[in-house]
């Protein structure tokens, strides 16, 4: 029997829908950002996208980047354009029941019609083994196109047997004037506010697009906000103030437990490495401000400390423990003073990477079997057996740091450390050539 009243709870439904919803994109043309995938691309030729779906052979694809980019709004297009059936699921709420169910469907839909199924599967990261089993096979044999949707890097959170069956595509956070142009767009859009005349100042478009920092979702959420609290006047008038109440602190784009944090970490190393104090105190800055543990910072800064300054600073790592130690003894928000005086001082201290270097080199010369056996007087074993060892502070060749061995003690042509004329490490360049001079006879 039919049921009179659906139409009305579904216009109820889609009324209680947020503004980001209510006004996504219904062909590319709609489409803000991403012009990398959606195209056409600088020379004027069609993107990857654009021609997979042109040709119509869409493979399964991985969509992943920020929130509020578009991922989700993609993956329903591509299944639009494509002229495809699409179901939408969640990876962390679907069973397996239910993905029998989805391959099921298409597998009779593509029988009967030939229409293709495209499945779009948010948060993929999350989808299960057993449920993967259950969906590799088809998605192998093209009855189900899978499209699925992440916030994470695919080749480190989604599986790696999903991960080659499928093209991967990077969506990149939305420029100013991208979210400006989609604010613009959802507030002269019949389904956004029917029935409502609304005027938003050009300053208040800027402020939500600042403050949103590449997430639309987050800017149409403020727009809808003011909106929707402003005087019901005619029309509704959005002027700056009303946008800096909507969106009262500029979003930190962080997940400790995803790329962000790798990223930002790797962000704020290599701007140390680089000698950048400005660029090392920002990072920090962002990674603390985004919760990110002071201990993890703390640890990442200690390798840096030996990776790339070394023996070109020698108080460098000593700087680098006390403010470790001190992170764990203070916590925050008093360690971020001693952190940041750390990155300081690891940024401008003179840089190097050959300890680092010589432990590599001589680990790999290890793997690889190049090893030395011990002459019997330098092992720890009976006096007899170190009879042949030579003494070194009985030594007549004498430098500048004392004694020199009148033995090799490792093969010779075997040479790991190579200092740098940089800081400390000029020393003892001069020290190290100075040794091998005497125990040469010169």
């Amino acid at each position: 029997m039919n049921d009179l009243w659906s139409g009305e709870r579904r216009a109820r439904r889609e009324a209680a829908q947020p503004l980001a919803v209510r006004v996504r994109p219904r062909s590319f043309a709609e489409f803000v950002g991403q012009a990398h995938i959606v195209g056409p691309s600088e020379d004027g030729r069609p993107t990857m996208l654009r021609r997979m779906i042109d040709a119509g052979r869409i493979t399964s694809i991985l969509l992943h980047g920020p929130p509020g980019t578009g991922k989700t709004t993609l993956a329903q297009l591509i299944a639009t354009e494509a002229g495809m059936t699409s179901v939408r699921e969640n990876a962390a709420s679907v069973g397996v029941k239910r993905v029998r169910e989805i391959v099921e469907g298409a597998t009779r839909r593509l029988e009967d019609t030939g229409q293709r199924t495209v499945l779009i599967l948010d948060e993929i990261h999350r989808f299960s083994k057993s449920q993967q089993d259950v969906l590799l096979e088809d998605v192998e044999q093209g009855v189900v196109i899978l499209v699925g949707v992440t916030t994470e890097n695919p080749l480190f959170a989604v599986n790696s047997a999903l991960v080659s069956r499928s093209t991967l595509f990077r969506l990149e956070p939305l420029t100013h004037e991208d979210v400006v142009r989609a604010l613009q767009r959802a507030t002269s859009d019949e389904r956004a506010f029917p029935g409502m005349d609304i005027a938003v100042d050009d300053d208040a478009y800027a402020h939500w697009a600042t403050m949103a920092d590449g997430d639309a979702r987050r800017a149409l959420n403020a727009l809808e906000l003011a909106v929707l609290s402003a005087p019901k006047d005619a029309p509704v008038r959005i002027a700056m103030v009303d946008a800096e109440q909507s969106i009262q602190q500029k979003a930190v784009l962080y997940d400790r437990d995803g790329d962000q944090h790798y990223d930002h970490a790797s962000a704020l190393i290599k701007s140390v490495r680089g000698s950048d104090p400005d660029a090392a105190i920002y990072w920090l800055g962002l990674m603390l401000e985004a919760g990110e543990d002071p201990r993890f910072i703390a640890r990442r800064l200690a390798i840096l400390a030996s990776e790339d300054i070394g023996n070109a600073d020698p108080r460098a790592i000593m700087v680098a423990a006390s403010a470790w130690e001190l992170c764990e003894r203070l916590g925050m928000p008093e360690c971020r003073i001693t952190l940041g005086q750390c990155a300081i001082y690891l940024a401008l201290a003179p840089k190097s990477n050959r300890s680092y270097v010589a432990i590599n080199r001589a680990m790999k010369d290890v793997r690889e079997g190049n090893t030395s056996r011990i002459p019997l007087y330098l092992r720890d074993t009976t006096k007899a057996q170190s009879e042949g060892y030579a003494y070194a502070h009985d030594s007549e060749r004498m430098s500048s740091i004392g004694p020199v061995s009148d033995q090799r003690l490792i093969e010779e042509g075997r040479v790991y450390y190579e200092p740098t004329e940089t800081g400390f490490e000029a020393e003892l360049k001069r020290r190290l050539e100075e040794v091998k001079r005497l125990r040469s006879g010169g």
